[in-house]
């Protein structure tokens, strides 16, 4: 009788319990699927855990509460046979994994069979096909996890204690952190620096002969004698009336049109970077929630009748790469959906730029065939629209492009050189499907039909005052593009890197833009003069260069830290004598305590500056601070001060709330209209009468 052949036992472990259920049923009863809840060993947050003199050594210890989670892994690895460590495929996950092989001892079983898998989506065919392709652990990748863990370590660690000594308890640097708070801190000096020049725009209303529709047409300079047009921007109102003068009756004629046709090419599929800034510009999400919600498409949602289902590939990466199997259903879907005419001539897998992150994929859906509208009742609301966004991104990459009719009409008076433009829609290509609103053509016609050598009719001048503007404020999407553009953090720090400088009360976020608290100012200011290197993009972005070459094997790790952490030991001892301990925020008020008949003084807190009585400990009164902005209430003469809604969104209310309710979105001006008395508010450059009817409006006046 032949003998029974024992089936083997597997055990496969993935660092989210969220995965269990979406990879379970890809698999037969021989395997068991477990989650270790993401890393299982840390360096110590007690001490820096770094043996500095022992050749820069980590010390990892088991992170605290994971004892019982590693003893119920030890005795799942007991009955398996074999263990697949499944965990996220980048250089986080490769370490984690071979934190869990040294936590578990699993290097010490020569009876088990250990193995690395890795994929970048969780669907049947991925997770088997890993399984096919089972590696050993990545050293270089987890090198490069670990060298960028223990540089983070020693700048927080080294830097941090000062900053509690020196102006707070509570704060932190980083090293990627200092340098995006450094980024926000110089675009507001730049804003700050700003002074806006005028400037003059001059359009022309004109009709064509024979047609009553008028049009506009607007001035763009001059043509000299031997053709070239010279570019002319007036700057004063009277270079305006100039030009005017100088055309008087002369006849407006139609030199030139020309038409051409151009291509709009469709948009790349989704990195981390884009998705970030197309979901905060499209969404209004923040990167954080971003990320979490596309973490949940990523493991696995319920979807009714389907059980678990991960609806997008992995969502850290900074590769546009699309796998040629995603291309062909791309394909297929297309031709069978829209026709062929709206299938890409030559499929792209468009170059990144910079370093991939470990070869991954762009962000695509697992299967195009799961609509968004399908699924729609099965997500909660903000899953639905974020899987809509990357659905509609990854399909509309895989789509010809758009085609426009130009058409550029050159129109002179005398030498003086007016033009329209217009464009028509020839094909839609990607654009049936999805349109960024900042970026798409309009499609606006010519509203007349002009020929060349035709004569117009001047129905009137349109002459608009402008101002430059200063570069905006950073947002979470900018911010996250600057970051990309100049080589600083990766993918996965985008989001963490944001959410801390935010969590610290460095920076505070109204209406989207970004902007530096107090602390944020005192902070920068001291990175900036005593780690001048730590705060430098440029440097930044080098040392992940370093950490790229240690992922790629052609530089060794602990060379990074021995390059590394002599300088800033030193910076360390040096701003220590050098630096000088800061007050923030401690100025005394006119506001009278009620308890004590002290001044109360402004001072910082987890959300920003308070009032409190300097009597402390023995007076324990606090009151909120509002900052005034010298405007008078119009309807109780109280004073107006700057608050926030529950949401964070700021406004301006009367200091007599409740009994006064006045309020603004705008600022309030002292000044009055001189039309009809009402308050006028500030708007960017320009003062608006707040009465409607009236519309009054008037520049600002120069600051001194």
């Amino acid at each position: 009788m032949a003998a029974v052949r024992k089936r083997k036992h597997n055990l496969v472990i993935v660092e989210s319990p969220a995965k269990v259920k979406t990879i379970k049923k890809f698999l037969g009863s021989t395997y068991e699927v477990t989650a270790s809840y993401g890393h299982v060993r840390d360096l110590p947050k007690s001490r820096m855990g770094i043996e500095v003199d022992n050749d820069y050594e980590p010390k990892y210890i088991t992170i605290r509460g994971k004892g019982e989670l590693l003893a119920d892994l030890r005795k799942k690895v007991k009955k398996a046979d074999r263990i697949y460590l499944a965990t996220d495929p980048d250089r986080e996950g490769e370490a984690i994994s071979w934190h869990l092989i040294a936590a578990l001892r699993l290097d010490e079983m020569k009876d088990k069979e250990v193995y690395r898998i890795t994929f970048n989506e969780i669907t049947k065919k991925a997770v088997t096909e890993s399984l096919k392709n089972a590696r050993g652990i990545d050293l270089n990748l987890v090198n490069a996890q670990q060298t960028r863990r223990i540089l983070d370590r020693v700048v927080g660690y080294r830097i941090s204690p000062l900053l509690w000594e020196k102006v707070k308890r509570g704060l932190s640097a980083g090293r990627v952190q200092s340098a995006a708070l450094k980024m926000i801190g110089d675009r507001e000096d730049e804003i700050s620096a700003f002074i806006p020049q005028e400037y003059w725009t001059l359009d022309a209303q004109l009709t064509a002969e024979g047609q009553t529709r008028p049009f506009t047409a607007h001035y763009c300079g001059r043509i000299s004698s031997d053709g070239k047009i010279a570019k002319d921007i007036p700057e004063k109102e009277e270079q305006v009336d100039a030009i005017k003068n100088e055309i008087g009756d002369a006849a407006f004629i139609v030199s030139d049109v020309k038409k051409a046709e151009r291509a709009r090419k469709s948009p790349l599929p989704f990195t981390t970077s884009t998705l970030q800034q197309e979901a905060s510009k499209a969404l209004n999400f923040s990167t954080q929630k971003t990320m979490r919600i596309a973490q949940q498409l990523y493991e696995g949602v319920e979807i009714k009748g389907s059980g678990t289902v991960a609806l997008i590939t992995y969502l850290r990466t900074d590769s546009v790469r699309v796998s040629e199997e995603a291309q062909a259903a791309a394909a297929e879907y297309i031709r069978e959906n829209y026709g062929e005419e709206y299938l890409i001539a030559q499929e792209k897998n468009g170059k990144s730029e910079g370093k991939i992150q470990d070869a991954h994929e762009a962000i695509r859906p697992t299967d195009l065939s799961i609509l968004p509208t399908a699924v729609k009742d099965s997500l909660a609301r903000d899953q639905y629209r974020l899987y809509q966004l990357i659905w509609k991104r990854f399909l509309a990459s895989r789509m010809s492009p758009a085609r426009f009719e130009t058409t550029q009409v050159r129109i002179t008076a005398k030498d003086c050189l007016f033009t329209v433009s217009a464009s028509r829609k020839l094909f839609d290509g990607y654009q049936c499907v999805y349109e960024q609103e900042e970026n798409e053509e309009k499609g606006d016609k010519l509203p007349v039909k002009l020929g060349k050598d035709m004569r117009l009719t001047l129905l009137g001048y349109d002459p608009k005052q402008h101002f430059t503007q200063p570069a905006p404020h950073y947002t979470e999407a900018s911010l996250v593009k600057a970051l990309e553009e100049q080589g600083i953090g990766r993918p996965s720090t985008y989001a963490p890197t944001i959410t801390t400088i935010l969590a610290r009360h460095y920076i505070v976020k109204e209406d989207k833009n970004l902007y530096m608290t107090e602390m944020g100012e005192v902070v920068n200011s001291m990175m900036k003069r005593a780690f001048p290197s730590i705060v430098d993009p440029t440097f930044t972005a080098q040392m992940e260069g370093l950490l790229d070459g240690v992922a790629e094997g052609t530089v060794k790790w602990k060379t990074v830290i021995e390059n590394f952490y002599p300088d800033l030991d030193e910076a360390v001892k040096q701003a220590e004598k050098d630096l000088e301990k800061v007050k923030i925020a401690d100025e005394e008020t006119d506001e009278v305590c009620e308890n004590c008949g002290r001044k109360m003084v402004i001072k910082y807190g987890p959300h920003g500056k308070f009032l409190a009585c300097p009597g402390f400990p023995q007076c324990h009164n606090t009151k909120p601070y509002y900052e005034k902005i010298g405007v008078l209430c119009p309807k109780c003469g109280k004073e107006i001060v700057v608050k926030k809604t529950k949401k964070g969104r700021k406004y301006y209310g009367c200091m007599g709330n409740p009994e006064c309710d006045f309020m603004s979105w705008q600022k309030p001006s002292a000044k009055k209209c001189p039309e009809c008395g009402s308050m006028m508010l500030e708007k960017g450059n320009r003062l608006v009468c707040e009465n409607r009817d009236c519309g009054y409006v008037e520049n600002k006046p120069e600051e001194n």
